[in-house]
């Protein structure tokens, strides 16, 4: 039976939000983002025109687009509308899996024996932009990697399907840059070796690939070949990662305990990240002396970074922390995920806290977790 995989994604879904609610700024150039330091979360269509790219430095983007109009954005409005996407889709499809906050995958696999794929997508992206007025692109393909690719071919408000003969007629003309698992240093090696097009990257035999650029040459090349077996990993809102402890003898040190929260939001954070995940809700857990326990949580919005999200976690200790008695356990969980592909808050993030941590996880990915952390989460008596 050939696979029947769909990709959706909400076209500039953080512009779409605000327009959705403030129609005079239809047909500007608009950026959501932080401060003058911070980095441009998203962007609209006519931003774009003038270079403006999501994480490019709000000043940057103001350099090349004067007349832009730039909005903070509103967090609880995206997780909200993110969940009333993912709610109509589950109840209209056999098996969904949410990729990030605005992307979701498909798996139709079996339903044209009752219903067009193709049929029904178009109907769950009619009924989504019908209850929610945010405009969906999407493609249907035989797997994840060329149905992704044709959305982003298909935008704005696009749709495509491109049955199994004309996979390799519809990538080869593409740059390589196309492909989800190119980045730039992969792009500028391929590249000084004249590899642009997916095509050319198709036929290169798998063992330079893999000289050239490690493990990842045999997946980059069947992904430029439309092979692609990874499946649609069901999506579960109660996917959540923890940690906890308990303390030999029981403890009310207050520096030593915010220490330690700190240290695990870290920790915590790091995992996310190095696995691909985005939360949306901490939950801090304290046990009193006499076995009392008491939690207390808090959205946010999809992150994974450990400076925004201990200081959630280290809010939350002080809120629920209200007896003078000596704890014996203290825990943290991040839960309510998705996946989210090494992103991070852009809305907070500045250029020097992006570069802070992908130095810090190039580091633990080197030389362990323990390699290097901040200050605050660490255990100088180790």
């Amino acid at each position: 039976m050939n696979r029947a995989i769909v990709h959706m994604d909400l076209d500039t879904f953080f512009v779409s939000c605000e327009r959705r609610n403030n129609s005079q700024l239809q047909g500007i150039p608009l950026i959501i983002g932080g401060g003058d330091r911070g980095v441009v979360a998203s962007c609209s269509y006519e931003a774009r025109k003038f270079g403006v790219r999501s994480a490019m430095p709000i000043r940057m983007a103001l350099r090349l687009c004067p007349d832009a109009k730039v909005i903070r954005g509103d967090h609880e409005m995206y997780s909200n509308l993110s969940h009333t996407v993912t709610e109509i889709i589950q109840e209209k499809v056999p098996l969904m899996e949410k990729a990030s906050i605005d992307e979701f995958y498909l798996d139709l696999s079996g339903m044209d024996k009752f219903f067009g794929c193709y049929q029904w997508t178009k109907e769950i992206a009619e009924a989504i932009s019908k209850e929610t007025g945010l405009p969906i692109s999407f493609a249907l393909s035989t797997n994840k990697t060329v149905s992704k690719i044709g959305t982003g071919e298909a935008k704005p408000v696009g749709r495509m399907e491109i049955k199994a003969l004309e996979i390799q007629p519809f990538l080869n003309p593409l740059s390589i840059k196309k492909i989800p698992m190119v980045g730039d240093k992969t792009f500028q090696l391929l590249s000084r070796i004249g590899i642009r097009t997916i095509h050319t990257l198709s036929e290169m035999p798998v063992l330079v690939l893999q000289q050239m650029i490690g493990a990842n040459g045999k997946e980059l090349w069947k992904k430029a070949n439309g092979i692609d077996e990874n499946p649609v990993v069901p999506y579960s809102e109660r996917k959540s990662i923890s940690t906890e402890r308990t303390f030999t003898t029981d403890t009310m040190d207050m520096i030593e305990l915010k220490r330690l929260i700190s240290g695990m939001a870290e920790q915590l954070a790091y995992q996310l990240r190095r696995e691909k995940w985005l939360t949306s809700t901490v939950v801090i857990k304290i046990r009193y002396a006499n076995f009392d326990t008491e939690t207390r949580q808090c959205k946010v919005s999809y992150t994974s970074a450990d400076h925004t999200l201990s200081r959630v976690a280290l809010d939350l200790f002080n809120k629920v922390y209200t007896r003078r008695m000596r704890l014996r356990l203290v825990g943290l969980r991040f839960t309510g995920l998705v996946h989210g592909n090494h992103q991070m808050n852009l809305f907070e993030d500045t250029e020097e806290q992006m570069s802070l941590y992908q130095t810090m996880d190039y580091l633990k990915n080197r030389f362990g977790a323990d390699a290097v952390g901040r200050a605050s989460g660490f255990d100088f008596g180790k």
